[in-house]
């Protein structure tokens, strides 16, 4: 794939876990935290980021903790908002250590799949609230008249602009494939006016962002940088539209196995 660089961004260069932090507790018994404590830190690149692994493996953990320590809100949104709803995101923020660049960002933002809709009701608050209008940033409207696909093609069209830092946790989330790829499109066209992207992601689509640094953790919270094609939802996602049949079979023999063990049993 053709390199994609971001000439003036970088803002961010790595992160590492403060020696000092308490690592008896949540979460810092989480495998890949306890990971950032054995290394020294971890590289992230002037462009993209992705971070993937499965369900559980702390990618989103991360994401958000980076969010925190880069100043955002911890629900989401711009570094002025400062709205809280119900707190669940971890302390990790407070004891991760960013190493900044000399440049600073413009602007920016954090966009968390799950809190999303809070975020759009704070704008909407905003909007009302302040002498100049709101919403013409966000595409001209509320966020809730559209879907929640909509609003986040809507909000990385309109929102993210030029020399930025983007923290994304699942952004595909909401998106259908011709959303994913809409969003791939800005994200490329944003890293090539200076901005940088750090993502939590499943989609394979997402993941094609041209010449970005993939960071796979794996269930014993290892981080190890690989290729496009050794990402496991690329692998798996090409694997099983390769041979569906096969996939099936597999998975529904098991259960199929399973549901007899547990009606053997019953007798």
């Amino acid at each position: 794939m053709t390199r994609t660089r971001a000439g003036a961004g970088g803002f961010v260069r790595h992160v590492r876990l403060d020696p000092h932090a308490d690592t008896g507790r949540y979460p810092f018994t989480l495998p890949v935290v306890r990971h950032l404590a054995t290394v020294e830190h971890v590289e992230l690149d002037a462009g993209v980021t992705f971070l993937v692994g499965d369900n559980g493996t702390g990618k989103s953990t991360l994401v958000e903790a980076l969010a925190v320590a880069a100043g955002f809100n911890a629900e989401g949104g711009s570094q002025s908002f400062r709205f809280a709803t119900r707190a669940s995101e971890s302390s990790l923020g407070d004891h991760l250590i960013l190493r900044w660049g000399t440049r600073k960002p413009r602007t920016g933002f954090f966009l968390r799949a799950e809190s999303f809709y809070n975020v759009a009701t704070e704008i909407d608050r905003l909007d009302k609230a302040s002498a100049v209008p709101l919403l013409p940033a966000y595409g001209g409207r509320s966020l809730h008249e559209r879907s929640h696909g909509e609003s986040f093609v809507d909000l990385v069209t309109h929102r993210f602009g030029p020399n930025g830092l983007y923290l994304l946790d699942e952004p595909e989330a909401a998106l259908s494939p011709r959303g994913c790829l809409a969003v791939l499109a800005r994200i490329a066209e944003l890293v090539g006016q200076g901005s940088q992207f750090v993502i939590a992601t499943h989609s394979p689509i997402l993941l094609a962002v041209p010449g970005a640094r993939i960071l796979q953790i794996d269930a014993d919270g290892e981080i190890e940088r690989v290729d496009y094609d050794q990402a496991d939802p690329v692998a798996l996602t090409r694997g099983f539209l390769a041979a569906p049949e096969r996939f099936l079979r597999h998975l529904l023999n098991d259960e199929h196995e399973d549901d007899a063990g547990v009606s053997g049993r019953r007798r």
